[in-house]
């Protein structure tokens, strides 16, 4: 989905500070996970993680605090560096 749209959807549809669910299917190796890890403080967030049933990939679920939409698409751009990452 473009940004622009993006944006305009989560104005519509939150009020910010907001509570947010950040959704990732992820590769089943370490590295992408860790480095998916590393993008939210488990202090904060509420992190869950999934094994598919063959075990080749991982549901990643993440709500989180959020202050603004800024935060957010911050947030989604610091995952696209991560491969195989897929943003739901």
């Amino acid at each position: 989905m473009e940004e622009v749209k993006f944006r305009e959807l989560l104005e519509q549809n939150y009020t910010w500070p907001a509570l947010y669910m950040f959704k990732f299917i992820c590769p089943a190796n370490n590295e992408a996970i860790a480095k998916l890890e590393q993008l939210f403080d488990p202090e904060v967030a509420e992190l869950a993680l999934r094994p598919s049933s063959k075990g080749n990939y991982v549901s990643f679920t993440a709500k989180e605090l959020m202050i603004s939409v800024d935060a957010v698409v911050e947030r989604y751009r610091q995952a696209q560096g991560i491969p195989g990452l897929i943003s739901l």
